[in-house]
């Protein structure tokens, strides 16, 4: 049995980073919508209450019933979750006289509460509310203090109750993580047995059971997730696994060769198909963005039916979802109406009557590389930069043709490679190039040209939702920009991106 903490969703920006931090402790933890609240499952040991963009005196505010959970595991209110508990059972909460938003400082912190333990008073925490709790109901007892937030902690008496004003699983919250673990670990009582490995042994289990002896037909994409799923698929039931890789054009240069390759030297069964030609037939004069993106995913469906059709006895459809994708699914709304495009393959289980299985469904990205490290999966795919599923189709801007590709992925594999002659590409969470549709003025020798632009992008992210531009050396990036304009055939300008996500987005389509 798996223990494991629940974290219920009221809509926060960071709920995901919640359950985040609690796997960061080794200890696993699912999130659920308010509305879902799962009861009776013996392997729950705690919940967390998240916060949410919502006032506890809104009409419409969330009002979960904790009734078959409150009193017989630990719970954790953190910003809205707090104020809900103490709301709803005879608490104040008001407007703050002043948006309590920031830093902040631990005046008061009780020691003797388990939820402090080697929680040093004065400490930081980030504080992101627009409510205060100016009325605590009297069997609640108050066991932290800021300056301006007299009820930023408190513990209910009798009942393993507890509620933070602060957030615990920001980085900005300086002991977050002790506190965190306070409550995951000494107070739960969690076994911190959830590990990369453990993850990969368990799950290739599982699959032998789910799958038997069926036959599973996988799409690769050379990405990360898609390559780990099938690494587990292939572990636990060999040759019973054919992955399907698919060529569209788009991929960087000489990349369909190298990773189909690689993939076959680790033992895993593909079909390599080449459809080029197809993918930049059906983009023919398309340069509005979305219909690109529209037009790649369904050219790509219909190839992989083609080839899938080809294949005898197949029962499943394995895809490489993650868990990000498995919770928007699934919002504080109730169940979305898309799943993303580009982690599923929409409508092919209807079209072939096959199951579906999802090998890494409860994994963040982070956790699928650390899973691909205890899987000894090759580097050249492990650390692979994460690459767009339209592929360099929304690195041209504008229509995409034969020859801007030709021009893109050859500045693209001249900036790729000079970092990683110069070490820097994993310091870098991901890097490309971009083709814009804008010519301008140059000299090459004594000649006048007019010729393209392209621009170098290089970020640091962890997962992508945020990303600040890499600061590369000055030289490193001159060497590039004169490499690139004088191999590059069609390029007279390189322009460096140091724009960071948000307001711009790491892709420019």
């Amino acid at each position: 049995m798996q223990d494991k903490i629940v974290v219920i969703d009221f809509g926060s920006q960071y709920t995901q980073l919640i359950a985040r931090r609690i796997r960061e402790l080794n200890v696993y933890c699912e999130i659920y919508p308010y509305n879902n609240i799962p009861e009776g499952d013996r392997e729950i040991m705690g919940v967390i209450l998240s916060g949410s963009p919502f006032s506890v005196r809104d009409s419409n505010a969330p009002a979960p019933d904790l009734m078959g959970i409150r009193g017989k595991v630990p719970l954790l209110g953190l910003c809205f979750g707090a104020q809900y508990l103490a709301h709803a059972n005879g608490g104040e909460v008001l407007p703050s006289t002043s948006r309590e938003y920031g830093r902040a400082k631990l005046m008061f912190t009780d020691s003797g509460d388990p939820l402090f333990k080697d929680v040093a008073s004065g400490s930081q925490v980030w504080m992101s509310h627009g409510d205060t709790i100016t009325g605590l109901p009297d069997d609640y007892r108050i066991i932290g203090s800021t300056t301006d937030v007299s009820n930023a902690a408190y513990h209910i008496g009798g009942e393993p109750t507890w509620g933070l004003q602060f957030h615990p699983e920001v980085y900005h919250t300086t002991e977050g993580k002790r506190i965190l673990e306070n409550f995951v670990v000494n107070i739960c009582g969690c076994r911190q047995d959830w590990t990369p490995d453990s993850f990969a042994e368990a799950t290739v289990e599982s699959l032998r059971k789910q799958l038997g002896n069926d036959r599973v037909v996988l799409g690769l994409s050379g990405g990360v997730d898609s390559s780990v799923s099938a690494i587990l698929l292939n572990r636990a039931i060999g040759d019973n696994l054919t992955s399907i890789f698919v060529d569209n054009g788009l991929l960087r240069l000489n990349e369909f060769e190298k990773v189909l390759e690689t993939y076959r030297d680790i033992g895993l069964k593909v079909i390599g198909v080449n459809a080029s030609d197809r993918f930049l037939k059906a983009l023919k004069g398309i340069s509005d963005p979305e219909t690109k993106r529209k037009i790649i995913g369904g050219v790509f469906i219909e190839i992989f039916e083609e080839e899938a059709s080809k294949l005898e006895g197949v029962r499943w459809l394995a895809q490489g979802t993650i868990y990000p994708d498995v919770i928007e699914s699934v919002s504080v709304n109730g169940p979305s109406v898309t799943i993303k495009s580009h982690h599923n393959v929409g409508g092919l289980p209807e079209k072939m009557n096959l199951n579906v299985v999802e090998p890494l469904r409860l994994l963040f990205k982070d956790e699928v590389r650390r899973v691909g490290e205890a899987l000894e999966m090759p580097g050249v795919i492990l650390k692979r930069h994460p690459f767009p599923g339209p592929g360099l189709a929304i690195r041209v801007l504008g229509e995409v043709t034969a020859d801007k590709l030709h021009i893109l992925k050859s500045a693209d594999n001249i900036f790729i490679e000079a970092l990683r002659r110069e070490g820097l590409y994993d310091k870098v969470w991901q890097a490309g190039v971009m083709l814009l549709p804008v010519q301008s003025v140059g000299v090459m020798g004594d000649e006048r040209t007019y010729e393209g632009t392209v621009v170098l992008r290089a970020v640091g992210s962890t997962d992508g939702m945020t990303a600040d531009w890499s600061h590369l050396p000055y030289e490193f990036l001159a060497d590039v920009s004169n490499e690139i304009i004088n191999k590059v055939v069609g390029v007279n300008r390189v322009v460096y991106d140091i724009s960071s996500k948000p307001p711009a987005t790491i892709e420019w389509e």
